[in-house]
Protein backbone atom coordinates (compact mmCIF):
# COMPACT_ATOMS: atom_id res chain seq x y z
CA UNK A 1 0.00 0.00 0.00
CA UNK A 2 1.11 3.54 -0.56
CA UNK A 3 0.35 6.68 1.24
CA UNK A 4 -2.08 8.54 0.34
CA UNK A 5 -0.96 11.74 -2.13
CA UNK A 6 -1.50 14.44 0.01
CA UNK A 7 -2.10 14.56 4.27
CA UNK A 8 -0.94 16.22 7.01
CA UNK A 9 2.06 15.79 8.31
CA UNK A 10 3.29 13.10 11.40
CA UNK A 11 3.14 16.13 13.29
CA UNK A 12 0.44 18.18 12.74
CA UNK A 13 -1.88 14.98 12.73
CA UNK A 14 -0.67 14.05 16.24
CA UNK A 15 -1.21 17.55 17.75
CA UNK A 16 -3.07 18.00 20.88
CA UNK A 17 -5.20 20.93 19.50
CA UNK A 18 -6.57 18.89 16.18
CA UNK A 19 -9.35 16.18 17.07
CA UNK A 20 -8.53 12.14 15.92
CA UNK A 21 -10.90 11.93 13.15
CA UNK A 22 -11.58 8.51 15.46
CA UNK A 23 -11.11 7.53 18.79
CA UNK A 24 -12.42 3.94 20.29
CA UNK A 25 -11.73 3.56 24.02
CA UNK A 26 -12.75 0.26 25.11
CA UNK A 27 -15.09 -0.24 22.49
CA UNK A 28 -17.45 -2.88 22.34
CA UNK A 29 -21.30 -3.92 21.23
CA UNK A 30 -23.30 -6.92 22.15
CA UNK A 31 -25.84 -8.54 19.82
CA UNK A 32 -28.35 -11.10 20.97
CA UNK A 33 -25.83 -13.84 19.96
CA UNK A 34 -22.93 -12.64 21.63
CA UNK A 35 -20.46 -10.06 21.07
CA UNK A 36 -19.67 -8.49 18.16
CA UNK A 37 -16.68 -5.93 18.73
CA UNK A 38 -14.98 -6.20 22.36
CA UNK A 39 -12.69 -3.65 24.27
CA UNK A 40 -11.18 -2.30 20.90
CA UNK A 41 -9.05 0.88 21.20
CA UNK A 42 -7.34 2.93 18.64
CA UNK A 43 -7.53 6.23 17.24
CA UNK A 44 -7.48 7.14 13.21
CA UNK A 45 -5.70 10.56 12.89
CA UNK A 46 -7.06 13.31 10.39
CA UNK A 47 -6.38 13.01 6.84
CA UNK A 48 -5.75 9.81 6.47
CA UNK A 49 -7.34 6.92 4.21
CA UNK A 50 -7.73 3.55 6.30
CA UNK A 51 -8.45 -0.24 5.64
CA UNK A 52 -10.74 -1.67 7.66
CA UNK A 53 -10.17 -5.54 6.98
CA UNK A 54 -10.67 -8.77 8.76
CA UNK A 55 -12.97 -11.49 7.01
CA UNK A 56 -16.74 -12.06 7.50
CA UNK A 57 -18.06 -12.02 10.73
CA UNK A 58 -15.04 -10.11 12.53
CA UNK A 59 -17.19 -6.96 13.42
CA UNK A 60 -16.00 -4.63 10.63
CA UNK A 61 -19.83 -3.63 9.68
CA UNK A 62 -20.30 -3.06 13.62
CA UNK A 63 -17.64 -0.88 14.10
CA UNK A 64 -18.48 1.25 10.94
CA UNK A 65 -22.26 1.30 12.48
CA UNK A 66 -20.74 2.62 16.17
CA UNK A 67 -18.96 4.96 14.48
CA UNK A 68 -21.57 6.57 12.12
CA UNK A 69 -23.93 6.68 15.43
CA UNK A 70 -26.33 4.45 14.06
CA UNK A 71 -25.55 1.72 16.85
CA UNK A 72 -24.66 2.50 21.14
CA UNK A 73 -22.14 1.02 22.16
CA UNK A 74 -22.73 -1.97 24.86
CA UNK A 75 -19.12 -0.86 25.94
CA UNK A 76 -16.68 1.72 26.21
CA UNK A 77 -16.73 4.76 23.95
CA UNK A 78 -16.20 6.14 20.39
CA UNK A 79 -15.29 9.51 19.52
CA UNK A 80 -15.65 11.18 16.43
CA UNK A 81 -13.90 14.71 15.46
CA UNK A 82 -13.55 15.18 18.86
CA UNK A 83 -18.06 14.67 18.94
CA UNK A 84 -19.41 11.55 20.81
CA UNK A 85 -20.41 9.49 18.14
CA UNK A 86 -24.29 10.52 16.61
CA UNK A 87 -23.97 13.46 17.98
CA UNK A 88 -25.23 16.27 16.28
CA UNK A 89 -21.65 18.14 15.95
CA UNK A 90 -20.77 14.12 14.69
CA UNK A 91 -23.74 13.49 12.84
CA UNK A 92 -23.20 16.81 10.06
CA UNK A 93 -19.56 15.91 9.11
CA UNK A 94 -19.74 11.90 8.66
CA UNK A 95 -20.65 10.90 5.50
CA UNK A 96 -21.71 7.03 5.63
CA UNK A 97 -22.45 4.42 2.92
CA UNK A 98 -23.43 1.21 3.71
CA UNK A 99 -23.20 -2.32 1.71
CA UNK A 100 -26.73 -2.21 0.50
CA UNK A 101 -25.87 1.46 -1.32
CA UNK A 102 -29.24 3.09 -0.91
CA UNK A 103 -30.75 4.31 -4.19
CA UNK A 104 -34.29 4.83 -5.57
CA UNK A 105 -34.25 2.01 -8.72
CA UNK A 106 -37.40 4.25 -10.47
CA UNK A 107 -35.60 7.71 -9.69
CA UNK A 108 -33.48 9.20 -12.47
CA UNK A 109 -29.47 9.88 -11.59
CA UNK A 110 -30.75 14.16 -11.51
CA UNK A 111 -33.79 13.21 -9.35
CA UNK A 112 -31.24 11.27 -7.19
CA UNK A 113 -28.77 13.77 -6.94
CA UNK A 114 -31.59 16.49 -6.39
CA UNK A 115 -32.76 14.30 -3.14
CA UNK A 116 -29.34 14.64 -2.16
CA UNK A 117 -29.27 18.81 -2.18
CA UNK A 118 -32.35 19.11 -0.65
CA UNK A 119 -31.35 16.47 2.72
CA UNK A 120 -27.96 18.04 3.11
CA UNK A 121 -27.13 21.66 3.93
CA UNK A 122 -23.64 21.25 3.10
CA UNK A 123 -24.43 19.87 -0.10
CA UNK A 124 -21.98 20.11 -2.94
CA UNK A 125 -23.81 20.22 -6.20
CA UNK A 126 -21.00 20.70 -8.93
CA UNK A 127 -18.54 18.67 -6.80
CA UNK A 128 -21.44 15.65 -7.43
CA UNK A 129 -21.90 16.63 -10.61
CA UNK A 130 -18.65 16.16 -11.76
CA UNK A 131 -17.99 12.61 -10.83
CA UNK A 132 -21.55 11.69 -12.16
CA UNK A 133 -19.77 13.15 -15.57
CA UNK A 134 -16.53 11.45 -14.83
CA UNK A 135 -18.34 8.66 -15.20
CA UNK A 136 -19.98 9.37 -18.14
CA UNK A 137 -23.30 8.69 -16.50
CA UNK A 138 -26.50 10.53 -18.33
CA UNK A 139 -28.27 12.48 -15.39
CA UNK A 140 -31.33 11.46 -17.31
CA UNK A 141 -30.31 7.62 -16.94
CA UNK A 142 -32.77 5.44 -14.35
CA UNK A 143 -31.04 4.04 -11.04
CA UNK A 144 -32.40 0.75 -12.20
CA UNK A 145 -30.57 1.04 -16.12
CA UNK A 146 -26.86 1.69 -14.20
CA UNK A 147 -24.64 -1.17 -14.35
CA UNK A 148 -23.01 -1.99 -10.76
CA UNK A 149 -19.59 -0.02 -11.17
CA UNK A 150 -22.58 3.23 -12.35
CA UNK A 151 -24.64 2.69 -9.16
CA UNK A 152 -21.59 2.76 -6.69
CA UNK A 153 -20.25 5.91 -8.60
CA UNK A 154 -23.73 7.06 -7.85
CA UNK A 155 -23.62 6.70 -4.28
CA UNK A 156 -20.56 7.70 -3.87
CA UNK A 157 -21.53 11.02 -5.34
CA UNK A 158 -24.11 11.29 -2.88
CA UNK A 159 -21.66 10.36 0.07
CA UNK A 160 -19.62 12.89 -1.11
CA UNK A 161 -21.58 15.38 -1.99
CA UNK A 162 -22.46 15.81 1.77
CA UNK A 163 -18.86 17.06 1.98
CA UNK A 164 -17.85 14.84 5.14
CA UNK A 165 -15.04 15.73 7.46
CA UNK A 166 -14.93 11.27 7.83
CA UNK A 167 -16.33 9.02 5.12
CA UNK A 168 -17.45 5.78 6.39
CA UNK A 169 -17.61 2.60 3.75
CA UNK A 170 -18.90 -0.70 3.95
CA UNK A 171 -17.49 -2.70 1.65
CA UNK A 172 -17.13 0.02 -1.28
CA UNK A 173 -15.34 -2.07 -3.76
CA UNK A 174 -17.98 -5.54 -3.67
CA UNK A 175 -18.64 -6.53 -7.11
CA UNK A 176 -17.05 -3.79 -8.51
CA UNK A 177 -14.66 -5.03 -11.48
CA UNK A 178 -10.73 -4.12 -12.08
CA UNK A 179 -11.34 -0.69 -13.59
CA UNK A 180 -14.34 0.28 -10.90
CA UNK A 181 -11.91 -0.37 -8.47
CA UNK A 182 -9.24 1.64 -9.62
CA UNK A 183 -11.75 4.70 -10.45
CA UNK A 184 -13.01 4.09 -6.82
CA UNK A 185 -9.25 4.47 -5.24
CA UNK A 186 -8.60 7.28 -7.42
CA UNK A 187 -11.58 9.52 -6.52
CA UNK A 188 -11.02 9.01 -2.71
CA UNK A 189 -7.50 9.47 -2.81
CA UNK A 190 -8.08 12.94 -4.80
CA UNK A 191 -10.96 14.16 -2.47
CA UNK A 192 -8.53 13.15 0.79
CA UNK A 193 -5.75 15.39 -0.88
CA UNK A 194 -8.28 18.04 -2.14
CA UNK A 195 -9.75 18.38 1.76
CA UNK A 196 -7.95 16.61 3.93
CA UNK A 197 -10.62 14.56 4.66
CA UNK A 198 -10.77 11.02 6.80
CA UNK A 199 -11.61 7.90 4.87
CA UNK A 200 -12.46 4.52 6.51
CA UNK A 201 -13.10 1.66 4.67
CA UNK A 202 -13.99 -2.14 5.17
CA UNK A 203 -13.07 -4.96 3.33
CA UNK A 204 -12.96 -8.79 3.14
CA UNK A 205 -10.35 -8.42 0.30
CA UNK A 206 -7.20 -6.32 1.10
CA UNK A 207 -6.66 -6.96 -2.68
CA UNK A 208 -9.53 -4.40 -3.17
CA UNK A 209 -7.95 -1.86 -0.90
CA UNK A 210 -3.98 -1.83 -1.60
CA UNK A 211 -2.62 1.02 -3.58
CA UNK A 212 -5.50 3.30 -1.76
CA UNK A 213 -4.47 3.01 1.85
CA UNK A 214 -2.06 4.60 3.97
CA UNK A 215 -3.19 3.16 7.37
CA UNK A 216 -4.82 -0.23 8.72
CA UNK A 217 -6.87 -1.85 10.88
CA UNK A 218 -7.24 -5.65 10.85
CA UNK A 219 -10.02 -7.24 13.08
CA UNK A 220 -10.55 -11.08 13.99
CA UNK A 221 -13.68 -12.35 16.04
CA UNK A 222 -14.32 -8.75 17.44
CA UNK A 223 -10.42 -7.61 18.52
CA UNK A 224 -8.36 -5.86 17.12
CA UNK A 225 -4.93 -7.86 15.65
CA UNK A 226 -3.13 -4.49 13.78
CA UNK A 227 -3.42 -0.95 13.92
CA UNK A 228 -1.78 1.86 12.60
CA UNK A 229 0.52 3.21 9.62
CA UNK A 230 1.00 0.16 6.82
CA UNK A 231 4.23 0.75 6.41
CA UNK A 232 5.76 0.94 10.12
CA UNK A 233 3.27 -2.13 10.23
CA UNK A 234 5.37 -3.82 7.32
CA UNK A 235 8.32 -2.53 8.25
CA UNK A 236 8.66 -4.34 11.74
CA UNK A 237 7.48 -7.55 10.32
CA UNK A 238 9.85 -9.91 8.17
CA UNK A 239 9.94 -13.45 6.49
CA UNK A 240 12.44 -15.88 8.10
CA UNK A 241 14.78 -18.60 7.19
CA UNK A 242 17.62 -20.34 8.87
CA UNK A 243 18.79 -22.79 11.46
CA UNK A 244 15.72 -23.95 13.35
CA UNK A 245 18.48 -24.99 16.54
CA UNK A 246 18.80 -21.25 16.81
CA UNK A 247 15.15 -20.35 17.24
CA UNK A 248 15.67 -19.94 21.21
CA UNK A 249 17.47 -16.79 20.48
CA UNK A 250 14.85 -15.08 18.62
CA UNK A 251 13.15 -12.04 21.28
CA UNK A 252 10.17 -13.65 22.07
CA UNK A 253 7.18 -13.36 21.15
CA UNK A 254 9.13 -12.72 17.62
CA UNK A 255 7.00 -15.63 15.91
CA UNK A 256 4.30 -15.05 14.75
CA UNK A 257 3.80 -17.95 12.10
CA UNK A 258 6.24 -20.47 10.93
CA UNK A 259 7.15 -24.44 10.26
CA UNK A 260 10.20 -26.53 10.20
CA UNK A 261 11.72 -28.98 8.08
CA UNK A 262 14.73 -31.12 7.68
CA UNK A 263 16.25 -28.20 10.65
CA UNK A 264 15.46 -25.20 8.50
CA UNK A 265 12.88 -23.12 10.22
CA UNK A 266 10.50 -20.76 7.72
CA UNK A 267 8.85 -18.06 9.97
CA UNK A 268 6.92 -14.90 9.66
CA UNK A 269 8.50 -12.82 12.84
CA UNK A 270 8.08 -9.49 14.20
CA UNK A 271 11.00 -7.70 15.30
CA UNK A 272 11.19 -5.27 17.96
CA UNK A 273 14.62 -5.58 18.55
CA UNK A 274 18.41 -6.89 16.61
CA UNK A 275 18.04 -10.45 15.66
CA UNK A 276 20.80 -12.70 17.22
CA UNK A 277 22.17 -15.65 14.76
CA UNK A 278 22.46 -16.14 11.35
CA UNK A 279 19.15 -15.14 9.42
CA UNK A 280 17.87 -14.38 6.22
CA UNK A 281 15.44 -12.42 6.16
CA UNK A 282 13.02 -10.47 3.44
CA UNK A 283 9.91 -8.41 3.34
CA UNK A 284 6.35 -9.89 3.63
CA UNK A 285 3.68 -8.89 1.02
CA UNK A 286 0.84 -7.06 2.72
CA UNK A 287 -1.88 -9.91 2.22
CA UNK A 288 0.61 -12.76 3.65
CA UNK A 289 1.58 -10.83 6.59
CA UNK A 290 -2.29 -10.18 7.14
CA UNK A 291 -3.31 -14.07 6.98
CA UNK A 292 -0.62 -14.68 9.27
CA UNK A 293 -1.91 -12.60 11.96
CA UNK A 294 -6.01 -14.18 11.32
CA UNK A 295 -4.23 -17.52 11.66
CA UNK A 296 -2.71 -16.63 14.68
CA UNK A 297 -4.73 -15.67 17.59
CA UNK A 298 -2.56 -16.60 20.21
CA UNK A 299 0.28 -13.89 19.04
CA UNK A 300 0.41 -10.64 20.30
CA UNK A 301 -1.39 -8.02 18.28
CA UNK A 302 0.31 -5.06 17.17
CA UNK A 303 -0.54 -1.39 17.84
CA UNK A 304 1.97 1.30 16.32
CA UNK A 305 2.63 4.57 18.38
CA UNK A 306 0.80 6.63 15.52
CA UNK A 307 -2.64 4.28 15.96
CA UNK A 308 -2.52 3.94 20.37
CA UNK A 309 -4.08 5.42 23.25
CA UNK A 310 -3.96 5.14 26.98
CA UNK A 311 -6.43 4.12 29.18
CA UNK A 312 -8.85 6.32 29.58
CA UNK A 313 -8.43 7.49 25.98
CA UNK A 314 -5.23 9.98 26.09
CA UNK A 315 -2.96 9.87 23.35
CA UNK A 316 0.12 7.56 24.64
Amino acid sequence: MTRATARPTEASAQTTDTPDALVATGLGHRHRRGWALRDCSFRLPRGRICALVGPKGAGKSTLLSLAAGMLPPSEGTVTVLGHPSGASGARRRVGYLGQDRPLYPQFTVEETLRVGRERNGTWDQALAERLVAEGAVPLSARIRALSDDQRTRIALALALGRRPDLLLLDEPMSGLGPSGRREMTRILRQQAAERGMTVLMSSRMIAHLEGACDHLVLLSHGNIRLAGETDRILAAHHRLLGDASQASLLPHPAIIAGREHLGRLSAIVRLDEPLSGRWTTTRLPLAELLLAYLGAPAAPPMITEGARIEAGGLRS
